[in-house]
């Protein structure tokens, strides 16, 4: 994790799997601190910086914005995700971080998935994308946007404790979701919809003003 993550990227995986027995759940950053968010507004305490962490049974990657954007040139970050990858069971990520994976080479002729509106630059490093909820491709699982690490990390509870485990973990939690509107899948979302989602974020992207000059004429 670095500064500009969308927190309900990490914090709706970890609220699944820290549920688990025995789980023991790190917040890793390049340099461990205080991580603001994209929003700018709230804060997390990654207690562990990339140097101290050489294992892990399963990496999840959480996305951003537009801040993945820096991450994926971020060399001493990708030769560290390729380290730990040596190590899990499971790789994943959610939102954008599926970008950040993909940068790897890890996911080379897999299929994958991300937030709709960078979904397309998975093809830029090999991936090959797919719009679903969350994609599975061997030890790795890549999930849609933002609030699908949820459905990806109850998803991956169950491979690891199994049904009734996880489905008291989802009843814990309970998710149990009806949103007001059908407009959450950028398929079936109307044209109007799509664009104020846009504006959306485009105004959050402003928000990291040296990066968004840099790459605004490409969004």
């Amino acid at each position: 994790m670095k500064d500009g993550l969308t927190m309900l990227d990490a914090i709706g995986p970890y609220e699944v799997l820290r549920n688990i027995s025995n789980a023991e759940v790190l917040f890793v950053a390049e340099k461990k601190g205080e991580i603001t968010a994209d929003s700018k507004f709230v804060h997390l305490n990654a207690k562990f910086g990339i140097d101290e962490i050489n294992e892990a049974d399963i990496l999840v990657i959480p996305g951003s914005a537009i801040t993945f954007l820096r991450e994926i040139n971020n060399v001493k970050v990708m030769e560290w995700i390729k380290k730990i990858n040596q190590t899990t069971l499971w790789t994943t990520s959610v939102c954008s971080g599926s970008i950040i994976l993909a940068s790897t080479g890890l996911l080379n002729g897999l299929e994958a998935t991300s937030h709709w509106k960078p979904m397309e630059l998975l093809k830029k490093f090999g991936a090959v994308p797919k719009a679903e909820r969350f994609v599975e491709q061997d030890k790795y699982i890549t999930a849609a946007g933002v609030s699908t690490g949820i459905d990806m990390a109850l998803y991956l509870c169950n491979k690891i404790v199994g049904e009734a485990k996880t489905k008291a973990i989802q009843l814990f939690i309970e998710y149990d979701p009806k949103p007001i509107y059908k407009s959450g899948n950028y398929s079936t979302a109307e044209k109007n919809v799509i664009e104020e989602a846009e504006f959306i974020l485009l105004e959050e992207a402003k928000k990291e003003p040296e990066l968004f000059e840099e790459i605004k004429g490409e969004i």
